[in-house]
């Protein structure tokens, strides 16, 4: 009878040594393995688009606001609708601004993680698309943050890492959108933030826009992303000009407006292909609608800039500029003609693949 327990016993600490024993190889090579991430440059371009691309004849389907028309675009495939029913129904005091001490340094971590690890560290704080609405306030404003986009998959981990939070403090409902050109054609920033307006308004009526290149970060949490009754020049002191306002009229960078004024300056120009001066042709537009260009003090306007090869220059931007006021009610977002290849909501951010379906004057 000993004999048949102590035999027993002996199978029972072989089997969980055995456990144990495999426990430790599938732990050790799990770790191991090398699985794709998610947010991969081919991954996010096989990701296919829910919605056939239809015609977009009259910009007033989208905007309560005086129309234009001509514009091509595609119809999105999600509605924050039901979404952001919550920020108007439920009964909640409204947000206030935030109020901060006189000084009040934010210290973006420019250290580079995968997309996947800002997932892992954002997503369950945010909702999808890289959206977010406060908790315990009715947010008075509603902002739209459109970022062109090509090629640059570094700076947008390091942007996304440092923006969600530098944002979430501002108590403010906020929604991330990626505007990714194709290759093809030079780059052209100006109609990627055209067609980041016209999508983002397929998803909600955002009353504020902000257009942000992605290799900018903020450097104070004074600087609110919201919209003032005229347009605002966020980026007004970059480490790159040494802190310093490189000319008067500049509104590149970082710029904020609301939906109205966008529209009655019929967006940016469709024109500038490359490097350079559509944010002065903006400029000029606002200027032509009888608007200033609003900034807050050096202080507090202040951003880094993220290392990168410098751009070619597009050898036509003067031209442009010049015969740009000339074609300010006929070139914009009445005349941007886009395709949109893959769309995807991502825990971080909304990601369009847009082709640009205008094309660049030789002559």
């Amino acid at each position: 009878m000993i004999g048949k327990v102590y035999v027993t016993l002996r199978i029972l600490l072989c089997a969980i040594c055995l456990l144990l024993i495999l426990n430790v190889f599938l732990n050790y090579f799990g770790e191991k393995t090398d699985i794709p991430s998610a947010f991969s440059r081919s991954n996010l371009r096989k990701q296919p688009y829910k919605s056939n691309v239809t015609g977009f004849n009259n910009i007033n389907e989208i905007l309560p606001i005086p129309s234009f028309t001509g514009a091509n675009a595609a119809n999105a495939s999600e509605s924050l609708e039901q979404e952001n029913k919550n920020i108007t129904e439920v009964t909640l005091p409204a947000c206030q601004e935030p109020v901060y001490e006189e000084s009040s340094p934010f210290v973006p971590n420019i250290t580079l993680e995968s997309l996947d690890v800002v997932e892992e560290q954002l997503g369950p704080l945010l909702e999808s698309g890289g959206a977010f609405k406060p908790k315990d306030c009715n947010a008075k404003h509603h902002v739209a943050i459109v970022v062109p986009f090509r090629d640059r998959y570094a700076h947008l981990s390091i942007f996304l890492r440092n923006m969600h939070p530098f944002l979430m403090k501002q108590n403010i409902t906020y929604r991330i959108f990626i505007i990714e050109q194709t290759n093809g054609q030079s780059f052209n920033r100006a109609a990627l933030m055209n067609v980041g307006f016209l999508e983002a308004m397929k998803l909600y009526p955002w009353d504020c826009f902000i257009f942000h290149d992605v290799d900018l970060l903020p450097l104070d949490n004074r600087n609110l992303y919201t919209c003032p009754r005229q347009p605002r020049h966020m980026s007004v002191a970059v480490d790159e000009f040494n802190y310093r306002l490189p000319y008067r009229t500049i509104f590149g960078g970082v710029s904020a407006m609301t939906r109205e004024h966008f529209v009655l300056v019929n967006g940016f120009s469709n024109s500038f292909f490359g490097w350079g001066a559509e944010d002065d042709d903006m400029s000029n537009r606002l200027r032509s609608a009888n608007l200033f260009i609003a900034r807050y003090p050096i202080n507090i306007a202040r951003y880094i800039m993220l290392k990168h090869p410098k751009e070619k220059a597009n050898p036509k931007r003067y031209e442009n500029l010049v015969n740009g006021m000339h074609k300010i009610g006929t070139d914009g977002l009445n005349s941007i003609k886009y395709e949109i290849y893959s769309y995807k909501s991502y825990p971080t951010f909304s990601w369009y693949y847009a082709e640009l379906k205008i094309t660049e004057q030789k002559s």
